[in-house]
Parts: structure tokens; C-alpha cells; sequence
């Protein structure tokens, strides 16, 4: 075991997820506030902490799975380069050490985190091979890690943020399962026992669904009078070309290449997404920052 082997076990790569925490600071409109800045970075660092255990626990509880899967049998706890002892042991320093900070840095945020990681556990003990509850359980992590962002900083949870958060995962969650269903073919039981209960069909119509009742909540979220009045602007509506684009991106990404069942390296590994989501952050920023 060496020091890379470590670090890769903790998925460094996934943490762009954790990035959602810093959306309340954002559209707080709090951003250049140091206290609240600093409250979301924290917030971000817990939640890499406490994600990181999980993925700890999950590699212990599928490594004999992981070994037949093309690209999952090179992780550090499958391929044996990481003990089971260790991987065990490193999951219980993080999640112990991410409880007590949280705790004594916000009650209702430790709350929102203790509740993400039995999720995560839940998840890994047995409701992954549950159909539906399985991507269900997947949004359900992005949106407590958006509301751990907003309460971190004790600002109001917005419904528009919990509504558009929830089916951006969902969609990312389905598209997930239908890229891996893709990349295994017949095999994809072996490694996902519940892939077996979805079909390329069902999962096709979920997709559509999911990326309707994106674009749909985004574009009324933008002209709702709430946010007009917060924002004292209509140009949020601007941003959604971005949004159109960046679901569109991404299904091709799921339906022609291998990216689609990792869309944390999607996001920095196809230029054209990337660059969609930085011109939205800008957007964004200049609309809601400069009067």
C-alpha cells in the first residue's frame, strides 16, 4: 500500500458533487461575506469527510463485485492494494472526526450530515438493489448536501432549490444506470445486481421525464415572482440556454461514449460541458452580484 492508493480510495474525484453546498451561499447573495464563505467551505469539507467514508465502506462491502467490473477491480480496496482492516479503520477516523466538528460548528448541520451518511450506509447495506429507491436514495444525497448549504449559512430553504436540485439528481442517477446497463451489457448483473429490474426503454422514458421536469422547474424557478424580488431581476431566464444545453451535452455523453457512468469526471473531461457550466456560474454571478 502506498500513499496514492490511499487517496484514490477516498475518490477525491467525487467530491466535485460536494461542490452543491456552496449553491445557498450563492444565491444567498452571500458569497463575498467571509463568516458565510467560510461556513460553506467548512460545510464542503465535512460533507468530502463524511462522502468519503461511505465510499470506504461501500468498496469493503462489493469488493468481490468491484473484481469483475472493467474499471471498478482497479480500486485500491478491490485490487487488494488497500486492506479490508484499513479501508475499515480509515472510514470510522473520517466519519467519527466529521460528526464531532460538525457538531460543535452547527447542531442543525450535523443533523443534515448524520443523515446523509445512515443514507449512504442504507445504500450500500442493501437498498442499491432496490429498483427506483436505488436513484431515489442517489438524489437524495445531492439535495441534503444543497439544504446543508443553506443551513450551514442559517438561511431560509428555498423550495426552488430542494425542487430543481432533486430532479437534476434524478436525472444524473438514471442517466447513471442506463450508462452502466450500456457499458456491461449482459454482464451488468454481476456488478449491479438491480441493473436486471431496469430495461434500455424504462429507462430511456424516466430520462425524458427527469430532463422535462428539469428544464421546466429551472425556467419557472427563474420567472417566479419570489425570485424576481430577491434577485430585483428577470435575467435570471437568461442562464437557461445553458441549462439546455448542459442536459442535452450530457445525454450524449451518456448515450456516446463511456463518461455517462461517471459524471463527476464528465463535468472536468468533456471541454464542451465544462466550459457550459463555467459561462452559467458567470452568468450567474454577474447577474445576481452586479447591479
Amino acid at each position: 500500500m502506498v500513499a496514492t492508493d490511499v487517496v484514490q480510495a477516498l475518490r477525491p474525484k467525487q467530491w466535485t458533487k460536494n461542490v452543491l453546498v456552496f449553491a445557498g451561499v450563492v444565491f444567498a447573495e452571500d458569497v463575498f461575506n467571509p463568516h458565510y464563505l467560510l461556513l460553506a467551505i467548512s460545510a464542503f469539507g465535512l460533507f468530502c469527510m463524511i462522502s468519503s467514508a461511505g465510499y470506504l465502506i461501500n468498496d469493503v462491502i462489493d469488493f468481490e463485485k468491484d473484481r469483475l467490473h472493467p474499471k471498478k477491480r482497479n480500486r485500491p480496496v478491490a485490487s487488494g492494494r488497500l486492506s479490508v482492516t484499513m479501508a475499515i479503520g480509515m472510514a470510522a477516523l473520517l466519519s467519527l472526526s466529521g460528526f464531532i466538528i460538525s457538531a460543535r460548528l452547527d447542531w442543525s448541520f450535523f443533523m443534515i450530515l448524520a443523515i446523509y451518511f445512515v443514507m449512504t450506509l442504507s445504500y450500500s447495506l442493501g437498498l442499491k438493489r432496490v429498483m427506483i429507491v436505488d436513484v431515489l436514495l442517489i438524489a437524495s444525497g445531492f439535495m441534503l448536501r444543497a439544504i446543508g448549504g443553506t443551513v450551514i449559512i442559517h438561511e431560509p430553504i428555498s423550495s426552488w432549490l430542494i425542487i430543481c436540485t432533486s430532479f437534476l439528481a434524478l436525472f444524473l442517477a438514471i442517466n447513471k444506470r442506463k450508462a452502466e446497463l450500456q457499458v456491461m451489457g449482459k454482464d451488468s448483473t454481476k456488478t449491479r445486481s438491480t441493473l436486471e429490474k431496469y430495461s434500455h426503454g424504462l429507462l430511456d422514458q424516466m430520462i425524458i421525464t427527469m430532463t422535462s421536469a428539469c428544464l421546466i422547474s429551472y425556467a419557472l424557478y427563474t420567472l417566479d415572482e419570489s425570485t424576481v424580488a430577491k434577485f430585483d431581476s428577470r435575467n435570471l431566464v437568461f442562464t437557461l440556454p445553458f441549462v439546455i444545453y448542459g442536459l442535452f451535452r450530457y445525454l450524449y455523453l451518456v448515450h456516446h461514449t463511456e463518461l455517462g457512468e461517471t459524471p463527476e469526471i464528465a463535468l472536468y473531461k468533456d471541454k464542451p460541458l465544462f466550459l457550459c457550466i463555467f459561462l452559467y456560474a458567470v452568468t450567474v454571478a454577474a447577474i445576481i452580484y452586479i447591479p
